[in-house]
């Protein structure tokens, strides 16, 4: 086994700590690691990546060869594309949606998103507004870990292990909060891999999930919402969303309600109101 993964984003975003509980886990789990980073200019808003590998066998070299990652875990949009040139054909992009501009000519984030979406693996999450419904916008970085917890070659309790002891310092409420980022950050990676493989288009899940309780986010309950998505129903969906309140229930309950309205725009705005 041997997994290869760019760790992308800025100074302060917390990359490094995601570096942590990833090479601690791993050796917990009995994998070989080896880490090489790169600091940007800045201590804050500079670029900042670090390659991870990890192996069952002896690693030989600290960098990631072009071509060669499995995987890019970016908590930046736009330095998730700066590093995709290391992506294998069939490498998986997870990648946070929330741009930071620190440059006078950040381009357009939707054709950012545009060009992300276009890898046939590419997960993209809202993290700050998951790190917020978990208590700091500050928790993005493990929103995003959870996130790629599913696809990587560890236990996720090994994760929740090096989290707990990053954070005990300073104390129980702040280890909880990050134990509730992590948890948002996992279902919302599994609802989001299911409905890509069920045929949900990216733009269209995005969107959706941007509007979504992430508290309600099941892995059971993407099987109910992708045909939802996936169907013609889908693109008025998303109109719909916009008339009502801030966050809807992606319950199985409120898919199948969704479903029985037979495509009628008034009837599927009802049955996206809370109950």
């Amino acid at each position: 086994m041997e997994m290869n993964i760019i760790l992308a984003g800025v100074g302060g975003q917390g990359i490094l700590s995601i570096a942590y509980l990833i090479d601690n886990a791993a050796l917990v789990q009995g994998y070989q690691f080896k880490q090489a980073e790169v600091h940007g200019m800045a201590q804050r808003g500079g670029a900042v990546q670090s390659h991870l590998r990890i192996a069952d066998q002896a690693i030989h070299s600290d960098l990631v060869p072009e071509g060669a990652a499995d995987m890019i875990l970016s908590v930046e949009p736009v330095e998730a594309l700066r590093y995709c040139h290391y992506l294998k054909p069939k490498g998986m992009v997870i990648t946070s949606t929330v741009p930071f501009v620190n440059i006078p000519d950040y381009p357009d984030v939707e054709k950012v998103f545009a060009e992300l979406e276009a890898f046939p693996d590419a997960m993209l999450i809202n993290s700050e507004r998951l790190a917020k419904a978990a208590g700091s916008a500050r928790a993005q970085n493990t929103v995003m870990t959870g996130a790629a917890a599913p696809y990587l070659p560890i236990e996720p309790r090994h994760l929740e292990t090096f989290l707990r002891e990053l954070f005990q310092a300073k104390g129980d409420k702040i280890v909880d909060m990050n134990l509730r980022a992590f948890k948002l950050g996992y279902d919302f990676g599994l609802f989001y891999h299911e409905c890509r493989s069920r045929g949900v288009p990216p733009r269209i899940l995005r969107l959706f999930l941007d509007k979504v309780d992430p508290f309600s986010l099941t892995p059971a309950a993407a099987a109910q919402w992708a045909p939802v998505l996936s169907q013609s129903c889908g693109t008025m969906l998303l109109e719909l969303l916009a008339e009502v309140p801030d966050t809807i229930s992606a319950t199985p309950e409120t898919a199948a309600a969704v479903a029985q309205c037979g495509g009628d725009p008034a009837n599927i705005k009802q049955a996206l109101l809370p109950a």
